[in-house]
């Protein structure tokens, strides 16, 4: 979620029933350096119930100092440990996903960590670098013997990213029953885009919960159709509230100035990137139950502004911005930092 897991998006998903809220990856080295773009990441609304952040590092001493410094000036309610990030720049500092096959670096991090704060200290990955080689299960039995409270895994690999179907067999199968029998907390992630994918995942033997991410994104009110236990046929007028919502949250959050409008212009065009790709349940009538990594359809919407909100043109995207921030400046452009395929 960087770049669009940020404190407005996090406060709109506390609105639609989000009790767990977590903070973009944030770079611990960069945290101890005291970089304010880094350090923002660590921010709290007073509306997120359980709050965490997620910090990624190399350095288990590095990390502990950064941890204790949370742990200090912070109010958070967890730390959790980022070793799932793929991108390369992370990756190949031996930070993110690297972690999984530096076990020793690992553990010690986590035990390290666990000393010098009083909330609980937890692990994010992936299935493995590679999905012909997956590891993590035999990540469960150190995260449990290092102090992790709990262990969350996504069910791809690096190599992956975010191709194919999430390989919930292999988290189920392989990784379920060892969290089971040495009593650790597993939380599964990936390809939760309805509700009765977080209800079944979550009534099984094999889960603790389930984390929501791109799913979010693309319909943020999953929280509202997870706790009531429905399918909502959202309409677009309430579609565009939740946008005014977030036009509202990002000019308290980044500055009503031109700057802050700006940044908020910016993170809103970032998550529309996402939002678009919505196809409203009204429709499932006549087309396959879409999953995340369908392509969207050609649709014959309800009526205007649904098709607007569902429009993958980028200047429709700046035309909906422009009806709570004001007209773009001009020569003013965008390009979306996530590929369509994120």
């Amino acid at each position: 979620l960087t770049t669009v897991g940020n404190l407005p998006f996090r406060r709109v998903c506390v609105g639609l029933g989000a009790e767990i809220t977590c903070g973009e990856m944030a770079m611990g080295e960069n945290i101890i350096k005291g970089q304010n773009s880094e350090l923002a990441l660590l921010r709290r609304h007073p509306d997120e119930k359980c709050f965490g952040v997620q910090l990624a590092g190399n350095n288990p001493e590095m990390m502990t100092r950064c941890a204790e410094l949370i742990g200090r000036e912070c109010k958070v309610d967890f730390i959790d440990i980022n070793a799932a990030c793929p991108i390369d720049c992370v990756f190949n500092r031996g930070s993110g996903c690297a972690l999984m096959e530096r076990k020793s670096k690992l553990s010690s991090m986590i035990r390290m960590m666990n000393e010098v704060v009083d909330c609980p200290v937890s692990i994010k990955c992936r299935i493995g670098v590679s999905e012909k080689k997956p590891n993590a299960h035999e990540l469960v039995s150190l995260c449990k013997n290092s102090g992790a409270a709990w262990f969350s895994i996504h069910g791809r690999s690096r190599l992956q990213r975010y191709s194919k179907q999430a390989n919930w067999e292999y988290l189920e199968s392989k990784c379920a029953p060892i969290a089971k029998q040495l009593g650790i907390p597993l939380v599964g992630s990936g390809d939760v885009y309805h509700w009765r994918d977080a209800v079944e995942k979550m009534e099984s033997d094999a889960f603790s919960t389930v984390l929501l991410a791109r799913g979010a994104l693309i319909k943020p009110w999953l929280f509202t159709e997870i706790k009531e236990r429905r399918d909502w046929d959202i309409s677009s007028s309430e579609r565009l509230d939740l946008y005014r919502d977030y036009a509202r949250f990002g000019l308290a959050h980044w500055g009503a100035d031109r700057r802050g409008v700006e940044s908020t212009r910016r993170f809103m065009l970032e998550w529309l990137s996402f939002l678009h790709r919505y196809i409203p349940v009204g429709m499932y009538e006549t087309m396959e139950t879409p999953k995340m990594s369908h392509r969207k359809p050609e649709l014959k919407y309800r009526n205007e502004l649904e098709a607007l909100l569902g429009s993958p043109a980028v200047q429709d995207w700046v035309r909906i911005t422009e009806m709570f921030l004001g007209a773009v400046p001009e020569g003013f452009s965008f390009t979306p930092k996530h590929k369509s395929s994120s």
